[in-house]
């Protein structure tokens, strides 16, 4: 009934775009962080301002990926290299922490006054999941999704947290290495032959494929089903509460 193969044993899921509405909280607050540093990089090098595109850029550079190395991998495609200072830098810092700890702000705010919306079907997979007796983990590169969790009223949905803290803390690489999903297994108690993953990032479907898990579900928010199959999903689907219509 939750439209996986009959070994898997654990489910790990990815947070923005999969559980909680706040992929587009990420994008606009990418957005805003980029186009002032755009801006401000195009009057101090006399550079023409592009800003930054919330759709292409977003998808190809950031989504999915932790805060620095997205900002470095965006800055790289438009051949601007920052230091990457140091954690503590300014909001207004030009640096790589500087640019982070700015975007980190700006969504921060934007969740205060916007709050945390989650997908229902998505939510109601997990509690079907936690029915059937499968375990559940989630996995993200946010360092607030703990914060996130309790704002959306879905911490108790599962057992074990693999965040952008823990991984920090434990030197694992972000997607699109497999590190963090590989985590998650071990804090279930899993092989990830045993485990499926529940990604919208195209970063995060070739982390479950190089982890070599059990199955890989590719959730399709922003139209790009092709492209998910092609960086690894066995499935796609447009929300978790398709799996649960199979028979």
């Amino acid at each position: 009934m939750l439209g996986l193969p009959d070994a898997i044993r654990g489910c790990l899921f990815d947070l923005d775009g999969v559980l909680t509405k706040t992929a587009k909280v990420h994008d606009a607050a990418w957005t805003e962080m980029f186009n002032s540093f755009l801006s401000e990089w195009s009057r101090a090098t006399g550079t023409q301002f592009v800003p930054f595109d919330p759709v292409k850029d977003y998808e190809q550079y950031v989504d999915g990926k932790p805060r620095l190395d997205g900002a470095r991998s965006f800055l790289a495609s438009r051949g601007i290299t920052l230091p990457d200072g140091h954690e503590g830098d300014p909001p207004g810092a030009h640096t790589v922490n500087g640019l982070g700890n700015r975007k980190n702000q700006v969504f921060l705010a934007k969740v205060r006054s916007e709050g945390v919306e989650v997908y229902p079907g998505s939510v109601r997979y997990v509690h079907a999941a936690g029915d059937a007796g499968l375990h559940r983990a989630v996995v993200s590169s946010s360092a607030n999704t703990r914060d996130i969790l309790a704002a959306a009223h879905v911490e108790d949905l599962f057992e074990a947290r693999i965040d952008g803290i823990v991984a920090e803390r434990e030197h694992l690489h972000g997607k699109p290495a497999p590190d963090t999903y590989l985590a998650g297994a071990r804090a279930l108690g899993l092989e990830p032959g045993a485990a499926a993953v529940f990604e919208d990032a195209l970063a995060g479907v070739e982390a479950g494929r190089a982890g070599q898990f059990g199955y890989v579900v590719g959730v399709d928010r922003l139209g790009q089903a092709s492209a998910l199959r092609e960086h690894g999903a066995d499935v796609v689907v447009r929300d978790l509460s398709e799996l649960l219509e199979q028979r």
